[in-house]
């Protein structure tokens, strides 16, 4: 069934950081909606699948091995699959993430952060 979701409300719904939950899904794709707060996300890569990174209020950089990527409120990037990266808030950040349903959160590796599985939010 088809609804309107408000991503602030979604926001307000949970306080925890680097656990993301999911909103919506669509074509085999999930959006996810996910707080951020220190240097947290290991380095880590995606061999199958692309990663896009939404930030909806905060400045986020993505760093690649060869770049840094600074993203401001309103912007995206999209993290193409096999590139090793790692992404570092500035302060309190809020992005929706949109990637594969069943993606592994970080990658092959294993972290104090990474999620085994994704929470839908109750909505």
């Amino acid at each position: 069934m088809s609804k309107v979701v408000n991503i602030e409300k979604c926001f307000e719904k949970f306080n925890d950081i680097f656990s993301p939950k999911i909103v919506g899904e669509l074509n085999g794709q999930h959006v996810k909606v996910v707080r951020l707060e220190g240097d947290k996300v290991p380095w880590h890569s995606h061999d199958n699948e692309d990663e896009m990174f939404f930030v909806v209020d905060g400045t986020l950089e993505i760093l690649e091995k060869d770049k840094t990527i600074t993203l401001n409120t309103g912007e995206f990037y999209i993290v193409k699959k096999g590139v090793e990266h790692k992404v570092v808030p500035h302060g309190h950040v809020k992005i929706i993430l949109f990637e594969p349903a069943g993606i592994a959160h970080t990658g092959k590796v294993k972290s104090e952060i990474t999620k085994e599985s994704i929470d839908w939010l109750e909505l």
